[in-house]
């Protein structure tokens, strides 16, 4: 790491058990980053800032107003235009020290596995199923962690999956949740508040600080600030990860 770089992280470096080493270990991970909206794209900013080496970010389509309320990369001058340009420029200007890697599609079968095989750590957030079941099949096969976050209205859920050792996303979800749909209430800060932990998940996951959340689904409920620990279980025969 250059002098600047260290100079740019030396309070989170301050950190007792992380040092320059963890700072490091921050250089050399890279991490992929599916979609860019209220929960990923402030995902991917806090991991911009923490210094992670590289981020391969996929989303697809152009900016609408009603993105504004809680997707920070965009902005309202670049109405209109491809999300994912807006992403990187704004990534970019924020922290040079990090190479990202766009990509203007969503994540599906097509492409989940090509993706995955250029990154450590995957960050779901994407809104459907059918995206995110393709991201855990393929993180799975390839045995790379995956941190899982979702929100809906003031209720948040985050956990981290590890292949093997963990439930997966077909565990927890062998169909589709009926009530899942592409557009449901939001508020920017609750998305920011999952985005946040989901962040530090990867932090924890790629520098060994503190427990990631194994086996454990975290819920929050924003209107009453109530956070429970759920514990979740691996089905060892599900089609996904049960011969693992």
């Amino acid at each position: 790491m250059t002098p600047a770089e260290l100079d740019r992280y030396a309070w989170q470096i301050w950190t007792p058990d992380f040092g320059e080493a963890g700072q490091q270990r921050l250089h050399e991970s890279s991490v992929l980053v599916s979609r860019l909206g209220g929960v990923g794209g402030t995902v991917a900013y806090y991991l911009a800032a923490a210094g992670i080496g590289k981020l391969v970010l996929a989303h697809a389509g152009d900016i609408k107003p009603s993105d504004l309320n809680r997707q920070l990369l965009m902005s309202t001058p670049r109405l209109g235009q491809p999300r994912i340009e807006s992403v990187v420029d704004r990534l970019r200007e924020f922290n040079p020290h990090v190479e990202v890697v766009p990509v203007a599609e969503n994540l599906g079968p097509q492409n989940a596995s090509q993706l995955i095989e250029q990154v450590d750590i995957v960050v779901d957030a994407a809104p459907l199923f059918e995206e995110r079941f393709a991201m855990n099949a393929a993180a799975v096969a390839q045995c790379k962690p995956l941190v899982e976050c979702a929100m809906y209205d003031f209720d948040a859920q985050l956990t981290t999956l590890l292949p093997g050792k963990t439930p997966c996303l077909a565990c927890l979800y062998p169909e589709p949740p009926p009530h899942w749909r592409r557009e449901f209430p939001v508020f920017g800060a609750v998305s920011g508040v999952v985005a946040s932990l989901a962040a530090v998940e990867v932090i924890k996951l790629v520098t060994g600080l503190g427990e990631p959340l194994r086996n454990i689904m975290l819920h929050a409920n924003l209107r009453t600030m109530e956070f429970r620990r759920l514990p979740i279980a691996r089905n060892l025969e599900c089609p996904v990860c049960g011969s693992i």
